[in-house]
This record gives C-alpha cells, sequence and structure tokens, in this order.
C-alpha cells in the first residue's frame, strides 16, 4: 500500500480505496456504498464535501512522510531531549515505542493489517533514524525475531539509539529466548506485563521470580511490566531485583469478571479503557523508588482526536511521574509526523518547566 510515495493524484486514488480510516476523528471516511466515488444514491453534497477534504487533509499529510530524509540522507538534527538515568545509561524521556510498527494496534485488524503493510524494514529504519533525529535516543518494542531483524538493520545503517526488550506472554515456556535477546544487547529486557500478571494470578511468583534471575545473569537491566498497579506495588514492598518498572496507564489485563462488577454486569466489545486507570497508575509511581516507564499514554491512540489532546495527554503524564521517569508512545508517521510533534511537545513541557528534567 503506497500512501505516501508519488503524486497528489495517486494517493488520493490509494485514500478512495480505503473504506474507513480509525484515526480520523474516529469516522468513517467513505461508506459501503461510496467506495471508489461511486456514492449512494441520493447522498448529499455535503457529505461529498466531507469526504473530499477529509481525503484532501490526508493527501497533504502524505507529503509530511515523503519530505522526511531517507535512511542514507543528512538533515539537520535537534538536540537530545531532556534524559534520564537508568543503570549506566542516559535515556531520553520521550521513548519510541514498537505497537504502531508492528501492527499491534489495540484497535482491529485492519488497522493492524495496515500499520503492518506500511512499515516495511526500509522504512522502519527511516522512522527510527528521522526519531534520532528529532532528538529521541531510545526505542522499545517486542522480541520478535521482526523485530530482531528491524533492530540489525538499522544498526547496519548506523543508527545508535538505545533498546529496550519487552519479552512475549510465553517466556515462562521459553526462558531461554533472554539470552537470545540479551546477545542483541538491550538496555533492558523485562517480562511481558501479561505473564507476569498471569503467573500473579496463578501464584507461580517463583517462576517470575526465575525469569526475572535469569534476565539479571544475562547481563542487562532487569524490567518489571505491569498494567496493573498492584504488581507494582508488590515488587516495591518485596524489594524485588528489578532496576525499572513499565506501567501501563490502563489496566487492560483485569479479569472480565471485574471490569462486570466496575460497569455493572454488561461489557463493551472490544478493549476497555477507563478514564479512572491512570490516576491510580500514576500514584503507584509516584511512591516506587526505581524509574518507572509509564506507556498506553495516549489510550492507544484514543486521546489523538485533536493537537490539544496529545499535548494535554504528554503533559499530565509527565507532569504526574517522577521528574525520574519517562514515557513510551507508539507513533505512526504515516499519515502526519507523530515522531517530529511528540518530540517538539515534550521538549517545550520540559523547556518552559512545566517538567523539570
Amino acid at each position: 500500500m503506497e500512501f505516501c510515495r508519488g503524486s497528489e493524484r495517486e494517493s488520493l486514488a490509494t485514500v478512495r480505496s480505503l473504506r474507513t480510516y480509525p484515526f480520523c476523528e474516529g469516522k468513517a471516511l467513505m461508506s459501503e456504498n461510496e467506495e471508489a466515488g461511486s456514492f449512494e444514491p441520493g447522498a448529499s453534497q455535503k457529505s461529498r464535501r466531507e469526504f473530499l477534504q477529509q481525503a484532501a487533509g490526508l493527501t497533504a499529510g502524505a507529503s509530511v512522510w515523503a519530505a522526511l530524509p531517507a535512511s542514507g540522507a543528512s538533515a539537520p538534527s535537534d538536540p537530545l531531549l531532556p534524559t534520564i538515568r537508568l543503570g549506566r545509561h542516559e535515556v531520553t524521556r520521550l521513548i519510541i515505542g514498537g505497537n504502531p510498527i508492528y501492527g499491534y494496534s489495540h484497535f482491529n485488524r485492519i488497522l493492524s493489517e495496515y500499520q503492518t503493510a506500511w512499515h516495511t524494514p526500509e522504512r522502519v529504519v527511516e522512522l527510527l533514524k528521522h526519531a534520532e533525529a528529532r532528538g529521541i535516543n531510545t526505542w522499545q518494542n517486542s522480541y520478535a525475531g521482526r523485530t530482531l531483524s528491524d533492530l540489525d538493520r538499522y544498526r547496519g545503517a548506523g543508527g545508535k539509539m538505545h533498546w529496550l526488550c519487552l519479552g512475549k506472554p510465553d517466556w515462562d515456556e521459553k526462558p531461554h529466548l533472554i539470552e537470545d535477546a540479551a546477545r542483541r544487547k538491550p538496555v533492558g529486557i523485562a517480562p511481558h506485563g501479561s505473564l507476569s500478571e498471569r503467573l500473579h494470578r496463578q501464584n507461580k511468583l517463583s517462576t517470575l521470580a526465575d525469569l526475572l534471575k535469569r534476565i539479571r545473569q544475562a547481563g542487562v537491566l532487569v524490567g518489571l511490566s505491569a498494567h496493573n498497579p498492584v504488581l507494582i506495588e508488590l515488587a516495591e514492598e518485596k524489594g524485588w531485583d528489578v532496576d525499572y518498572f513499565m506501567c501501563c496507564l490502563y489496566y487492560l489485563t483485569r479479569p472480565r469478571e471485574e471490569f462486570k462488577k466496575l460497569l455493572g454486569g454488561e461489557l463493551p466489545v472490544g478493549e476497555i479503557y477507563l478514564s479512572s486507570d491512570p490516576p491510580r497508575m500514576f500514584n503507584v509511581i509516584q511512591k516506587t523508588r526505581k524509574t518507572c516507564l509509564a506507556y498506553k499514554v495516549l489510550a492507544a491512540g484514543r486521546r489523538i482526536e485533536n493537537p490539544a489532546q496529545v499535548r494535554q495527554c504528554l503533559e499530565i503524564a509527565l507532569g504526574s511521574v517522577k521528574p525520574t521517569d519517562a514515557l513510551i508512545v507508539g507513533m505512526y508517521n504515516q499519515i502526519s509526523d507523530q515522531v517530529g510533534e511528540n518530540a517538539a511537545i515534550v521538549r517545550e513541557i520540559c523547556e518552559r518547566g512545566a517538567v523539570k528534567p
């Protein structure tokens, strides 16, 4: 799918081939009967104009990616964003996450497929080099064959960003993959949050402890990822051998029965994001002594209706974590330069003193 290359006519033709685009304020660009210009009989001229305006907006956004420097090109770079200390490493307070790159959209299969189709290995290298140029020095994503291949390609192209590795949910059955991940020299490795919470619910914390010990023995920093604030509190209380926490602002792995109690017995379709969750996790983050990396800051794209909302989420997050903490944010540059926009917002917030780095 060539969305951001070629002429405006080609880009518009590609846009017309899409039935919906989930990130455009949650509205469908075209209905089933409006595909490829054959609008439903009786449709108003107003709806046609709205579609053309939206399509033109996507075409204009396409030029953003086309204007980004290719992996081999030189371009002016911004200074490094404010940093925190993670072990012996300096890590920027904004970290680029891997979910949009590898199709973990947390929306639906269609968007996930668009994301994976767009992010060819070459474009991943371009994206990461662009993040470097905008002052971001750390990349976080999940362990997988494609991830490791892209990491090698990026480093082979001269990429210098730190890498944080998140394990897969089945690492209790495949603990040997910790050593394989460690060979790629990540700053740190964390078992997947859903795995940690599953072991916690099953009273198998000894298995989790063994995984953390194995990461320590591999010679990298030890992370603990969680959606449930209780697990972070437990690790702090018991003094687990952990260097940093990855803290999801939304408790997405909450058991369904618990969701039913909270929501009066009926559940919506799909993932559930409760506005009361972030304050709970922020409260735990503030009390921890360890460095925390907060993620799902934008609720997996549910809080990007407009630029003001993005800014608000980033400002609230930076103001609610400790000065020694950072944010992990997935960024999807197909339509607009989210990397550059987010980096500029974080830089501004820090420089004007709203957050003291």
